[in-house]
């Protein structure tokens, strides 16, 4: 058993040390080819995947350098002292990667969707291997609760049991908002918001002359003409961003500051979606061949195809919701200093986008809507990545990611701040049997997922065929 644990976690730190950007194209080259496809169409596929991945990464590498500093500024001005760092996913990745539980956590992973799959659990077939991470970094956090590797394992494996469904419930909205037709988004990070996002657009709903407020990306862009186009929206924001951090007490170096900042989130808004189209022309052919493989498998099924929320970062609301939400995060992190707030937001200000995601699409992209919705469960967030944050700075330590013997503690917004790991890690105190509490009541959910699927599936056939019996009665009075 030591020696095939040893043998997977060398292999798995390596691929961690490659990054997803090599680790990713290997994979997805060796998964095209399984799937069917000739070695050239599957090279072909991964490295644009990689190349995609790149551009993103330089792009949100922009947006973290940027703002970044104007965020700390932010908090040095009003006096806060918050003592956990926020390291951002990056990090989060490599000490899940590098947990004894990182180690195992692909072929679990795998064994998990298979099983699911074949029972009808799920209609996601989730090919999105790298993020993998965020169900090993949760069954981490559980394993060193609980001082037990295989109740780690099982917390992991119950919570791609959770967001799985999540994904199918999802979809739907997914696949109509963003036009990605059978996809869906088992992501670690997005998808746990949507059960914040459905109850708050019922409230929203139903709240006098708010309901009637629209703010998504093509109304502000008619309203407001050039001064409504994404990237001149990220002008603004940076410049009012620079100037509530830097200030302008020194007229000629903020003013330097600020407009280097403003002009970096106007490239971030118009750059973003196009590295996004490069990911999206490498992850198409992939998934097409997905789509078949499973089908042949299960004849007569309905699949998703479960992808990395990357390809949707790009999107106008969700850029412009996640550029707004920079300040407002650190804000909201000083304003919860006094009621017990630790956590400095910093390095994953810039993947606020992953957060907010899948809520955009419920709150139909409307920007007022999943500003609100998102600040709220960041500050929620922010306690729970405080009370996560010694068990993951000790998890940090045993993967080697930390040598700092804990002087400093440290977390994220990613997953440390992720209510699903406030679930876990909370239930995990109470004993290592409250695991298998959660796995039956995530069974239970998924089942109630599928049944809903089916319902969605009547109710869709009955318009289809009513369209079609409409049409043709159209077509019989014509001639």
């Amino acid at each position: 058993m030591n020696i095939i644990e040893d043998i997977l976690t060398n292999i798995t730190s390596y691929l961690t040390a490659l990054g997803a950007s090599v680790t990713l194209p290997i994979l997805i080259t060796i998964f095209g080819m399984i799937l069917g496809q000739k070695f050239s169409q599957a090279l072909r596929a991964g490295v644009l995947i990689g190349i995609g991945f790149i551009g993103i990464n330089l792009v949100i590498g922009l947006m973290a350098g940027t703002v970044g500093p104007a965020a700390q500024a932010l908090a040095v001005n009003l006096g806060v002292n918050l003592t956990v760092l926020d390291v951002g996913w990056p990090a989060s990745a490599a000490i899940a990667f590098g947990s004894t539980i990182g180690a195992v956590i692909i072929p679990v992973g795998i064994l998990v969707n298979m099983l699911l799959l074949w029972s009808g659990l799920t209609r996601t077939f989730n090919i999105d291997l790298w993020n993998f991470w965020h169900f090993a970094l949760v069954g981490a956090l559980v394993g060193a609760v609980t001082d037990n590797f295989w109740i780690g394992i099982a917390a992991a494996a119950v919570h791609m049991v959770i967001v799985l469904a999540l994904a199918d419930l999802s979809a739907p909205m997914i696949q109509k908002y963003f036009n990605f037709p059978d996809i869906s988004f088992p992501h670690g990070t997005s998808a746990p918001y949507i059960l914040f996002a459905i109850p708050f657009n019922w409230v929203f709903d139903r709240i006098p002359g708010f309901r009637n407020l629209k703010a998504d990306p093509q109304t502000i862009e008619k309203r407001f003409g050039v001064f409504g186009e994404s990237m001149i929206l990220g002008l603004v924001l940076g410049i009012i961003i620079g100037l509530a951090g830097f200030g302008f007490d020194n007229p000629r170096e903020d003013s330097i500051a600020i407009l280097v900042l403003a002009i970096s989130l106007a490239a971030v808004l118009l750059l973003l979606p196009r590295m996004v189209s490069i990911l999206m022309e490498g992850l198409i052919p992939v998934s097409d061949s997905a789509r078949e493989f499973v089908q042949k498998r299960f004849p007569g099924r309905k699949f998703y195809i479960g992808l990395d929320t990357a390809i949707a970062v790009g999107q106008p609301a969700v850029l412009a919701t996640s550029l707004v939400l920079v300040p407002v995060t650190v804000l909201i992190a000083i304003a919860l200093a006094p009621a017990g707030n630790q956590v400095l937001p910093l390095v994953d200000l810039a993947t606020l986008p992953f957060i907010v995601a899948m809520m955009v699409p419920i709150f139909r992209g409307n920007i007022v809507r999943s500003v609100i919705g998102g600040a709220i469960v960041i500050g929620i967030g922010l306690f729970i990545a405080t009370a996560t944050a010694p068990q993951f700075t000790a998890i940090a330590e045993a993967s080697g990611f930390s040598d700092n013997q804990g002087s400093q503690l440290i977390s994220s917004l990613v997953d440390g701040a992720n209510p699903l790991t406030g679930l876990f890690f909370g239930v995990a105190n109470l004993g290592g049997w409250t695991i298998a509490v959660l796995g039956v009541i995530a069974l239970g959910f998924a089942f109630w997922v599928s049944r809903l699927e089916k319902k969605r599936d009547i109710v869709r056939a009955q318009v289809e065929a009513d369209a079609a019996a409409e049409a043709s009665d159209e077509e019989a009075a014509k001639a």
